[in-house]
């Protein structure tokens, strides 16, 4: 049968409907399922579900499902190592937008057999097999850690109630482990027994989306509530965290409960419920935590528990510390390769950083050697260098890439891929086409104008100039050190580069 390796959302998605996370989904959403979810946050039977839940795959093995006969269509689903793990029944083929999706029922082959903290990856009907009786039960779904504001807010609540509490955090991004053991650090601080099941669950960028589904899956393992607190500092983020909820109220398989709003006490140091603190006593929450932590400042026990900081420092070093990658782009010719080459020079001068330098043509005659000039081709080349730099990246390295880079959606996904593990910089070396025709040092302008070279970018095929870029260069009116300096000062100032 036909096999295919999911991204790492899929992935996440088919763990969560085979374990009943998604329950009452059984397999991946078809066109109608999915044109009424976004259209009602509906399915087509007017069942209430939020995202559609889709399984997008290459246009070759679209084809190649299409020609059997149905029934009998079925697609291996199997992890990045080529283990299967389970089967789809697929009933649909149809497009969606530049993607092609297939829909259908799964039925699991073998549990994922790798993946952090998986002894904690309970199912549903385990959790719900281990709940007392009808009791209460109060589901905190988190993608970051719980402070002693939030512990607090959340004794009171689960007190009140009188319920138990599921800790749920949301396996995305980056150092999905840390915020794991952030929970598990600080499980005395939590309401009685609180049990901590890790979810595998990429964030939403729709927040009412994002909500309903984090109730849903919290339905699915029993719980009656779900905790909601303040999005941000003061009564702005509480006011909108109660509105959300309010909006929120016919739609959710469960209650959501916003606390009420606390702060920390200066008379009695302690966090504590906002109404009972006299005005003149409560410390204003100004912290920056971003901020702090990129600049190696200390995180304050007022406000989180130590192996909390803990963790933070080590998710987030300071910017001195943390992995980098500067990604040059422009045409042929431009002066990128020159300028990567100066910043790798002077970076290693400089000494405190290991650079590694991933220059376009190199790359070519090793990393991809035996791919062609094909737009796919081009992006699987850069896609190539994306997951070096990624690396390097989270090993606290700096990467220099500079690379053609045509395409600006081949570029988003490196940043993507980069910026889950550290930190993206990227320059746009801006200099024009007749300058860089002018040099053609390689020869290359010419061969493409005489049809020698098909798909020449700036010739025959577009180049997507970046409207997100860090820093633009154009190196017609600049010389190369003017050029490394600048790209230099850049690091500098973001904290990356320690002045010389």
């Amino acid at each position: 049968m036909p096999a295919w390796t999911p991204g790492e959302a899929e992935l996440a998605h088919l763990e969560l409907l085979l374990s009943g996370g998604y329950a009452p989904l059984r397999g991946f959403l078809g066109s109608r399922d999915s044109e009424s979810v976004l259209a009602s946050r509906r399915l087509a039977d007017g069942t209430p579900w939020p995202v559609p839940i889709t399984l997008a795959v290459p246009a070759e093995l679209a084809d190649e499902l299409a020609a059997r006969p149905e029934p009998g269509r079925r697609l291996v689903l199997q992890d990045p190592e080529g283990t299967p793990l389970a089967l789809v029944e697929v009933t649909e083929i149809w497009p969606s937008g530049t993607q092609t999706r297939v829909a259908g029922p799964v039925t699991a082959l073998r549990p994922p057999a790798h993946g952090t903290f998986r002894g904690l990856r309970r199912r549903p009907d385990e959790v719900r097999a281990a709940k007392s009786g009808d009791g209460l039960m109060i589901a905190v779904p988190v993608r970051g850690p719980l402070h002693r504001k939030q512990t607090g807010q959340l004794r009171q609540i689960a007190e009140k109630l009188g319920a138990t509490v599921l800790v749920l955090p949301l396996l995305t991004g980056a150092h999905p482990d840390g915020l794991v053991r952030a929970l598990l650090a600080i499980r005395k601080e939590m309401p009685g027994e609180a049990l901590i099941v890790p979810v595998p669950l990429a964030e939403h960028p729709d927040l009412e989306r994002d909500l309903l589904l984090r109730a849903h899956i919290a339905a699915a393992y029993g719980a009656t509530h779900l905790f909601l607190p303040a999005p941000g500092r003061g009564p702005a983020g509480e006011e909108a965290a109660q509105q959300l909820a309010e909006r929120l109220a016919d739609e959710t398989p469960v209650e959501i409960v916003v606390p009420e709003p606390w702060a920390y006490d200066d008379n009695v140091e302690v966090w504590r419920p906002r109404a009972r603190i006299e005005p003149d006593h409560v410390r204003a929450e100004t912290l920056d935590v971003d901020a702090m932590l990129d600049g190696g400042e200390p995180i304050p026990e007022w406000y989180t528990f130590p192996a909390v900081a803990r963790e933070l420092r080590a998710a987030r070093p300071p910017r001195g510390e943390r992995g980098l990658t500067v990604f040059f782009t422009g045409l042929s010719g431009s002066g990128k390769s020159t300028i990567a080459r100066g910043l790798a020079d002077a970076l290693i001068e400089r000494g405190g950083r290991t650079v590694t330098l991933l220059d376009g043509d190199v790359v070519r005659r090793l990393l991809s050697a035996g791919l062609t000039f094909s737009k796919a081709d081009r992006d699987l080349n850069i896609r190539r260098i994306g997951y070096v730099a990624a690396e390097v990246t989270r090993h606290g390295g700096l990467a220099i890439c500079a690379p053609i880079a045509p395409y600006a959606a081949t570029r988003r996904e490196v940043r993507e891929m980069v910026g889950a593990v550290g930190d993206f910089v990227l320059v746009y070396v801006a200099t024009p086409l007749a300058e860089c025709e002018r040099r053609d040092r390689k020869g290359l302008y010419a061969k493409a104008r005489a049809g020698l070279i098909p798909e020449f970018t700036g010739v025959s095929d577009p180049y997507e100039p970046p409207d997100d870029a860090d820093l633009v260069l154009d190196t017609s009116g600049i010389e190369p050190a003017d050029a490394v300096a600048a790209v230099l000062d850049l690091l500098v100032e973001g904290g990356w580069v320690a002045a010389g």
